[in-house]
């Protein structure tokens, strides 16, 4: 069975965050990841020595022969990076040889569940905080050095303007952004000389840390600096914040700024910032303009994974007839859907209304009817009068790249116009308003029946 042609569906179930949206990152790296897959003598040589419980070879010689010289055959299709995203939708699709298609579950699952989640993390932190900019300031907390140089990649993907973590400005091209640490001040007898020292060594990138003992007696201080150097080639772009009450301190703060006429001086502030605290500190007048936002983002920390699956739809049997396949559960939202499955989103006047999932193999009507998947009684129908566009395109056929990425910054500039196209309140935090993504008719009745033929064996 080796060579009979399958199809394979990523999604995931539940709306990350508990929100209203996901955002689909992670495609570059898993085209990168495929076009340098290959099976290296170490990786077989660790593969023979693999024995079974009876302490013979794990693997036949065949086998590891067939995979010396294997590369993959596959026609697979995905949403671009950049787009909003709900559950049960297809991000991936792919088709082909069986053996191909499922040898990619695991790295598929582990490019894209994560990038997805961390892209989706940093649109809300940037919907919260607009129309400020955010710096990605993770890299420290992070899952390692592979999880920190991922989430610099998606958090820039989901909006934020720049990274303090240099590797990936250099990897991604990503505009570098960050302070001075508290152990310069503390490395110093005095705040004011650790100060002027940074004023020397970073003239036009002066931004300065100002709560290592009191905040307000720092801000004075720099003030003092910033007074003495004007005029001699020195700009203070803003101070940081890293403790303390954000709100009252960044109030008292930009009076101290404003009074000493440094208007155009910015404040910035870091600590365990995520959207929540973003937005409430807005509600209480923080005077903040830039926020740094590391170990919430970079880790997700309300949500430690998406649960994205990676699951068979669909087998052609031995006279090449597809022929729909299932899994079903006890609990519905963990059956999934059957099918090569499509995803077509219907707008009108530049807002998009509902998506829906269909199967190309069933194919769609002219004016379609979509099923929640959950609550069938809630239905749409998608007049003939709206736009629409399919969100999975081609990236390989027959094995061969099709796709060209577009530029990190396109990306982002995708995540900001698609996000534009859907009501404001999907973006809220509390009970977020939920869009509709439903099952074509024709799809969700084939999903029932086959249901019932496997429920009556």
């Amino acid at each position: 069975m080796a060579d009979r042609q399958a199809v394979f569906h990523l999604n995931f179930r539940k709306w990350p965050f508990k929100g209203g949206f996901g955002i689909a990152c992670g495609l570059e790296p898993m085209i990168e990841f495929i076009d340098a897959f290959h099976f290296s003598d170490s990786d077989l040589s660790y593969l023979s020595s693999l024995k079974d419980s009876k302490g013979d070879a794990l693997f036949e010689n065949g086998f590891l022969d067939y995979l010396k010289d294997f590369s993959f055959n596959l026609d697979i299709d995905a949403m671009e990076e950049g787009t909003p995203v709900f559950p049960y939708e297809p991000l991936v699709r792919v088709k082909g040889p069986i053996l191909h298609a499922q040898l990619l579950e695991s790295p598929i699952l582990n490019i894209m569940n994560f990038q997805t989640l961390i892209a989706t993390k940093a649109a809300r932190v940037c919907w919260a905080a607009k129309p400020d900019p955010v710096i990605e300031f993770g890299m420290r907390r992070a899952q390692g050095i592979d999880g920190a140089i991922s989430a610099t990649r998606a958090s820039y993907v989901g909006g934020c303007e720049s990274t303090s973590h240099v590797l990936g400005g250099k990897l991604f091209g990503i505009p570098v952004r960050g302070t001075h640490a508290h152990s310069w001040v503390m490395a110093f007898d005095k705040e004011q000389d650790a100060f002027e020292k940074f004023t020397e060594v970073m003239p036009h990138n002066c931004v300065l840390l100002v709560d290592t003992y009191n905040s307000i007696e720092g801000v004075k201080k720099a003030v003092e600096i910033a007074k003495q150097k004007n005029g001699n080639d020195f700009q203070l772009l803003g101070v940081r914040l890293d403790s303390g009450d954000l709100a009252q301190l960044s109030i008292h703060i930009r009076k101290v700024l404003d009074e000493a006429g440094m208007k155009d001086v910015k404040i910035m502030a870091s600590n365990e910032l995520d959207e929540y605290l973003i937005r409430d500190l807005k509600q209480q007048g923080a005077t903040i303009t830039i926020w740094g936002v590391g170990t919430n983002l970079v880790t997700a920390k309300d949500q430690s994974a998406l649960d994205g699956v990676y699951k068979l739809s669909a087998v052609q049997d031995a006279n090449g007839k597809w022929q729909h396949r299932l899994k079903t559960s006890e609990q519905t939202a963990k059956s999934t859907n059957p099918g090569i499955l499509q995803v077509r989103r219907f707008s009108k006047n530049g807002k998009n209304i509902g998506d829906l999932i269909f199967d190309t193999l069933l194919g769609v009507e002219e004016t379609p009817t979509g099923l929640d998947i959950l609550d069938p009684h809630y239905q749409k129908c998608f007049s003939g009068e709206y736009e629409h566009r399919d969100l999975l395109i081609p990236i390989y056929r027959g094995g061969k790249l099709q796709y060209q990425s577009p530029s990190l910054h396109d990306m982002q500039d995708r995540t900001m116009k698609e996000l534009g196209m859907f009501e404001e309140s999907l973006r809220r935090f509390l009970n977020p308003q939920p869009y509709f993504a439903g099952l074509e008719k024709n799809l969700f009745e084939k999903k029932a029946e086959i249901i019932r033929k496997i429920r009556s064996q």
